[in-house]
């Protein structure tokens, strides 16, 4: 399978931006891989009721990447909250696994619809910003796993890492805002293996699907844009721990409105 050198260059640009982004704002990156891969996987005549669900895939399949570069340079830094992870993690993998099976299940627009909802969902916590109240903490392990559960089931549908949920509900709980990104970036690998598997296990024998996938995960997509990504997760982890976030934040929300009604109205 030979690719076209555009596409490469596409594919790498889209994992420079989405690692760096991954390491100062601690998301996933799906809000800025989902929408650029379902264009280019689009615009090379695939079926559009796979579009969707193979970007949303290979998102996931990428988190497992950037999150381990990412978790690496947070916890050098002593900004991980292992023992939060740790109780998130269980309810995570649940909700992943079945969130993958209900995403495949829906119409290819439909999921378009949900995915730009989301990112106006995400775009709007950002702008929002407001303090916690100081006596309020993360609650007890039933409710941690109930939360894992949503984490994951959302991000497995929308091919997220999670962070969009995560890193408000743990500020809300005054854990400080590095900690918050920082066990975030943590949270992604198990949300994204789980739902990754959950794809590709969906995805077996479907017709026309474009050389190299694998279910519903795109392998050349995966290669390059987890190559760059990992290269600039740290990165952009270093440049978060050097400066105020928060301004960054209200104009990556400003970004991600242009891009959900992009999405809702292609």
């Amino acid at each position: 399978m030979i690719l076209e050198p555009v596409l490469v260059l596409e594919l790498l640009a889209i994992g420079t931006v989405t690692g760096f982004l991954a390491g100062l704002l601690g998301i996933g990156g799906g809000m800025i891989m989902v929408p650029f891969v379902t264009f280019i996987l689009t615009a090379k005549g695939y079926p559009a009721d796979y579009t969707v669900k193979m970007a949303v895939a290979t998102s996931l399949a990428t988190i497992c990447f950037t999150s381990a570069s990412s978790v690496l340079a947070h916890h050098r830094r002593g900004a991980v909250l292992w023992p939060v992870a740790r109780v998130l993690a269980p309810g995570i993998l649940a909700g992943s696994l079945l969130g993958a099976q209900v995403a495949v299940a829906l119409p290819g627009k439909m999921l378009g619809i949900l995915f730009a909802v989301f990112v106006a969902f995400s775009a709007t916590r950002m702008l929002m910003d407001r303090p916690p109240k100081p006596h309020r903490t993360l609650p007890g392990p039933l409710p941690m796993f109930g939360m894992g559960a949503l984490i994951g089931g959302l991000s497995a549908l929308v091919g997220a890492g999670g962070a969009f949920i995560s890193v408000p509900f743990m500020t809300w709980c005054n854990v400080k805002i590095h900690d918050a990104v920082g066990t975030s970036a943590a949270l992604g690998f198990p949300i994204a293996f789980a739902g990754t598997l959950g794809y590709i296990l969906a995805g077996q024998g479907l017709p026309q699907m474009p050389p190299g996938s694998l279910g519903y995960l795109y392998l050349p997509g995966l290669a390059f844009i987890a190559a760059a990504s990992m290269l600039m997760a740290p990165v952009g982890a270093r440049t978060a721990h050097r400066m105020d976030i928060r301004p960054l934040r209200r104009l990556f929300a400003i970004v991600l409105y242009m891009l959900a009604a992009y999405f809702l109205f292609r």
